[in-house]
């Protein structure tokens, strides 16, 4: 068993572990690797916006659109693709894409085509919605965490191998001491969200260590019983957490929350679920994941159904979380309704 910080990332302690050095978790986790010469990651969220029918295929279109200037050079390692449908009735197809550098990120942005494809959007009248919401954490500023012995999502994708079953998980307080930089930071908030915007584009200044977490599920190989409890049970559960964060989050430190549906290249729903949502701090996301009723109810059904079936689960689970420098961040929506994103708190 290991330690969830790379070798490379330790420095001596100035804060404590929330756990003793004999603490053996109740089962095994694991973490994404980088190689030793990547420093900062890019997540890039890129999103069209539409409602009703009448709009979905020119939406789906200009997705399509998006996902194909990934393929040119310097394009992301890995993407997903994703639907949300938001409290106001909206559509938002989102492609989240990641990159090991944000140099070749940077090299990609200002490409010809892509600056081009980004300034058609800013003059366009096509009844759509589009947003880019960009971080770019340093390796000391975020953790992945995966309960599944094989496979890596997300940014873990992009880092490119996995740890060996790790120590710090299976407790409250395991994703702060997961972060490099929590050895010697609080990692405490300061300042608030700013915005600057017209009639058209609003743009979304992030705060010193505003957290962004994306958590997921998936349940494809699920079957019989298992299939049958977190269908009905535990699903359920989740959905009212999120639909609670996205609504009635903000008290508790959440500026937004997406739950969100993964597709396949065809647009065909996955069964593969996740939720990102945007914290005022760490210890905000912490409060509401120990202390919270909604949170609580998805932790003891999880509980109860890993009892009930002793332990030996198909579904699969994994989250990441970064706490973001105000430089890390870039939210900047087109033509989107008040309700989107960080807008609706900017």
């Amino acid at each position: 068993m290991e330690s969830a910080i790379d070798k490379h990332l330790m420095c001596p302690r100035s804060r404590n572990r929330r756990i003793e050095d004999d603490y053996t978790p109740p089962y095994p986790g694991w973490v994404g690797r980088a190689d030793g010469a990547v420093e900062q990651v890019v997540m890039g969220y890129f999103g069209v916006q539409s409602k009703g029918e009448h709009y979905l295929g020119a939406a789906c279109a200009a997705l399509r659109k998006i996902m194909q200037g990934f393929g040119l050079v310097d394009g992301p390692g890995h993407h997903d693709i994703t639907h949300y449908v938001d409290a106001a009735g909206y559509d938002n197809m989102i492609a989240i894409a990641y990159w090991d550098s944000p140099g070749s990120f940077q090299r990609w942005q200002s490409s010809e085509q892509i600056a081009q494809q980004w300034n058609a959007i800013e003059s366009g009248s096509d009844g759509l919605g589009y947003f880019r919401e960009i971080l770019t954490p340093g390796v000391e500023r975020f953790e992945t965490f995966y309960a599944m012995p094989n496979d890596l999502e997300g940014v873990g994708v992009v880092m490119g191998s996995r740890s060996d079953e790790i120590q710090e998980h299976g407790y409250w307080g395991s994703m702060r001491d997961r972060i490099p930089l929590s050895q010697t930071d609080p990692m405490s908030p300061r300042g608030q969200l700013e915005a600057n915007s017209d009639a058209r584009r609003k743009v979304i200044k992030g705060h010193e260590n505003l957290v962004v977490i994306r958590s997921g599920q998936d349940w494809s190989e699920t079957e019989g019983t298992e299939r049958d409890l977190y269908l009905n049970q535990m699903e359920p559960a989740l959905r009212a957490g999120m639909e609670f964060l996205r609504d009635d989050g903000l008290p508790a430190g959440c500026y937004s929350n997406r739950y969100m549906q993964h597709l396949d290249a065809s647009g065909q729903r996955l069964e593969k679920t996740f939720s990102v949502s945007h914290w005022r701090s760490l210890a905000h996301l912490e409060r509401w994941s120990e202390s919270h009723p909604t949170h609580v109810e998805i932790f003891g059904t999880f509980m109860k159904i890993v009892q009930q079936l002793g332990g030996e689960l198909k579904w699969k689970g994994y989250h990441e979380v970064s706490v973001l420098r105000a430089e890390d961040q870039h939210y900047e929506y087109i033509n989107c309704h008040a309700g989107t994103g960080l807008m609706q708190r900017g």
